[in-house]
């Protein structure tokens, strides 16, 4: 169990840097001139090398990749050339909303996802295809989509919830009426994905001989159901919530967007239009670390829960 746990760390340790590398690059070959994006077309010389020299586009691609590489491994993600405020601290200001929105849109999706799934493995064929339906058309609809309609119907015609913002700070409740809205957006998808693996899964367990076994001892259909099967067929569904996990939170910028929400993902899309490499480097570094790790703490769980994975994995 131990090597297989430094196997995986050294995989997520090889993924960040690898995305280190490849953001740092992709930066710079976004069309259009970073100074001028960033200072406009009439400013002078002397603002555009300050600028230059704050940012330090004055040196060579190879000096810049070499110091944002030591950068990062000693923790620093560098500072933000307008304020002047760490890295950082932007991102530990951002990440919590977006921590929070991820996971309550996954709480729904892995709440609601398996509800539909066991529905669905149930004897009736009616429901089934019902539940397939439904599934099919939460994962088709597009997220973004989702969210208007959401601040529409919800928000703007009913007055149920708030339009815009993560509610006050400190105050628990109108934070999280504030987050119902974006996390329903971004979680609606996972829930088909999340119902149609359970009900495979549980369809595929439901005629294993220990299954049979327990029927023919006369126990309850819903004590095999759920006391049997689910925790076997469950295992399959780990991995998509870990990758859905991953998932949102680097693909919760629109609904970020959509409902003025501080965020990871609107604090890098405002730093790649105003050109600010150094905090849409460390916010997305950031981001794939998250993502990395919550990789790393799915393939953990699934080998405790089925020690037969551990070789696989």
């Amino acid at each position: 169990m131990f090597d297989f746990l430094i196997r995986r760390a050294l995989l997520a340790a090889g993924v960040v840097c690898g995305t280190a590398v490849a953001v740092f690059l992709l930066l710079y070959v976004i069309p259009g001139d970073p100074v001028t994006m960033a200072l406009g077309p009439r400013a002078t010389q002397a603002a555009r090398d300050a600028y230059i020299h704050r940012a330090g586009l004055d040196r060579s691609l190879i000096e810049q990749l070499s110091l944002f590489l030591a950068r990062l491994a000693s923790g620093d993600l560098g500072t933000d050339i307008w304020s002047g405020r760490s890295v950082a601290a932007l991102v530990g200001a951002a990440l919590p909303y977006t921590v929070a929105l991820a996971v309550t849109g996954l709480g729904w999706a892995v709440i609601l996802g398996i509800g539909f799934g066991c529905l669905a493995a149930g004897p009736r064929r009616w429901l089934d295809r019902t539940v397939a339906l439904v599934s099919i058309a939460f994962i088709a609809v597009p997220p973004f989509l989702v969210a208007i309609y959401c601040l529409l119907v919800f928000a703007v015609w009913l007055r149920w919830f708030p339009a815009i913002g993560a509610g006050e700070p400190g105050d628990l409740v109108g934070e999280a009426w504030a987050l119902v809205l974006p996390s329903l957006a971004v979680g609606l998808g996972w829930i088909g994905y999340i119902a149609r693996l359970v009900r495979a899964s549980l369809l595929e367990v439901l005629q294993e001989k220990h299954i049979e076994t327990a029927r023919a001892f006369g126990l309850p259909e819903r004590t095999i159901l759920f006391r049997y099967a689910l925790p076997i067929a469950i295992v399959p569904a780990i991995s998509v919530i870990g990758v859905g996990f991953g998932a949102l939170l680097s693909g919760s910028v629109f609904a970020e967007i959509v409902f003025a929400r501080p965020g990871i993902g609107r604090l890098v899309y405002q730093a790649i239009l105003e050109r600010n490499y150094p905090v849409a480097s460390g916010a997305i570094v950031v981001t794939a670390a998250l993502y990395a790790g919550a990789m790393l703490l799915t393939d953990l769980a699934i080998a405790l829960l089925d020690p037969r994975s551990r070789a696989a994995l």
